[in-house]
């Protein structure tokens, strides 16, 4: 079957039904959801049983470049910068240096054993070098794994931010390969420019972002999330224009825009929460479309050799060596080890070499592609296992309440009291967004000229109000008084 205008929609809305459904009960087997995604679009490609021929690397990279976009920036709205600050450093140590590393000791390994030449094995080596994101959240949130000691906010930091430096090793070494007479000193430039724009832009985004956010003001509440996909996606291609990273930016914005208060931030969240999943949904449909199951299998015993001496010797080298300045249990280490999952970024980035039309593009794609399955089968169906085995998995009573957990639970409140604002009070004028509020307090209600109002971000505070404060606790309330200037 050849996708068509008349089809394409079709035969994608019953994908993504199958999808759902699919991944609804997979985790009653043990199938991490992932897989399913991109088996269902490994049967329904041209080797499969649906017969739908799809050969377009350009067309798969860009919706594997939307996605991640998408991905990157939810996790980024979900990162709580209170959890991430412990281990702020150890996560940059291990989405630089750890990256760094597993890619030069797995590309040095596949030069060693195969026919590649030392820049196509760095090439391979970059591809498959970071964890992914879009595994990492979803398996860690779907088992609602809850780890000791900061362990959780480190890997989903790390898987966060490290596809930037993987992004940046594969454009440099696919540049080697194409250009023999570079050296690697040559992409050394290169490196520092895509990441220190890629941060500065982000950080310089996400502080335009919450203003325009706040300020420009929108007559339905849905159009803010429209606001803020634009300005996601003019923080990728800006910063790509800057030749930054722009993986970086969107995260690094994200991360920004998520601990401050905004507009309808509640609403944002839940939509990015689940465009992430759709986004996740269609970009593994559309990377098992565009594999060829007929040519993996011959790659699958050097795939395997390679997936093994990732998993047991690349991986835990570099975790071992970026992590050798911090204070952390051995059984840690181990375990940010295992959990370092690959998943539809390393194949998003194999596309690259296809596009480059390189000598060897079709045998990374389908080596790079046997990688991630096998990790995502391999680690992603035993992580709370081993976080058990290693003794780093808090029992279920202890679980803690994330920030984003507690301030959704609405519910959880226990203290209610009423506050007044006189007319001379510096509050007066102000939207609610602008306030600085508590986390772990909201306004419920608002008594205004004998009526009740329901109010959001963009209410402005009138002299004689009456607010009707929830919080979960006497200093929620007391900070509460502070923010409104009530003493």
């Amino acid at each position: 079957m050849h996708l068509e205008i008349g089809n394409i929609l079709f035969v994608g809305s019953v994908l993504l039904l199958i999808s759902v459904v699919a991944g609804k009960t997979s985790y009653k087997f043990g199938v991490p959801t992932l897989i399913l995604f991109l088996s269902i679009g490994m049967l329904a490609g041209s080797d499969g049983l649906g017969g739908i021929v799809f050969d377009d690397p350009g067309l798969a990279q860009f919706i594997g470049i939307i996605a991640l976009n998408f991905i990157l920036f939810s996790g980024g709205l979900d990162t709580s910068w209170l959890a991430i600050r412990p281990v702020l450093w150890q996560g940059v140590a291990l989405s630089t240096l750890g990256v760094l590393l597993t890619a030069l000791s797995l590309g040095t390994f596949v030069w060693a054993i195969t026919d590649f030449t030392i820049y196509e094995g760095l090439l391979l080596g970059a591809i498959v070098s970071s964890t992914d994101a879009a595994a990492v959240f979803s398996i860690l949130r779907s088992k609602s794994l809850a780890l000791k000691a900061n362990l959780r906010p480190a890997l989903e930091l790390e898987s966060g931010s490290n596809d930037p430096m993987a992004y940046v090793l594969t454009i440099a070494f696919l540049g080697l390969v194409v250009d023999q007479d570079q050296n690697l000193l040559s992409i050394i430039p290169f490196l520092l420019q895509q990441m220190i724009i890629g941060a500065l832009a982000g950080l310089l985004f996400g502080k335009v972002s919450k203003y325009a956010i706040n300020r420009i003001r929108l007559d339905f509440e849905g159009l803010y999330i429209v606001l803020v996909i634009a300005l996601m996606f003019i923080t990728f291609s800006a910063t790509d224009l800057l030749n930054g990273n722009g993986f970086l930016a969107v995260y690094l914005c994200a991360v920004y825009l998520g601990n401050q208060d905004l507009i309808h931030k509640k609403s944002i969240m839940k939509m990015f929460d689940g465009l992430a999943w759709l986004m996740q949904i269609v970009m593994f449909l559309t990377l098992g479309l565009l594999v060829f199951p007929g040519e993996v299998v011959p790659l699958m015993g050097i795939g395997l050799i390679i997936s093994l001496f990732l998993l047991v010797v690349a991986r835990p080298v570099s975790v071992l060596l970026s992590l050798l300045p911090f204070k952390m249990k051995m059984r840690r280490r181990w375990y940010i080890s295992w959990a370092g999952l690959r998943g539809a970024v390393p194949i998003v980035f194999a596309t690259y070499p296809l596009i480059a039309g390189i000598e060897k593009a079709d045998t990374i794609f389908n080596i790079v592609f046997f990688v991630s399955v096998t990790s995502i089968l391999t680690q992603g169906t035993t992580l709370s296992i081993v976080a058990k085995w290693l003794h780093v998995a808090l029992p279920q009573k202890a679980k803690p309440k994330t920030p984003i957990d507690l301030f959704l639970a609405e519910g959880a409140k226990s203290e209610i009291t009423e506050i007044s604002l006189p007319g001379q009070n510096s509050t007066v004028g102000k939207k609610i967004v602008e306030l600085d509020f508590p986390k772990t307090a909201i306004i419920a209600m608002i008594k205004r000229k004998g009526k009740f109002l329901t109010p959001n971000g963009t209410t402005v505070l009138e002299a004689g109000d009456t607010l009707i404060i929830l919080s979960e606790n006497k200093q929620g309330v007391e900070q509460a008084r502070i923010s409104l200037n009530i003493t």
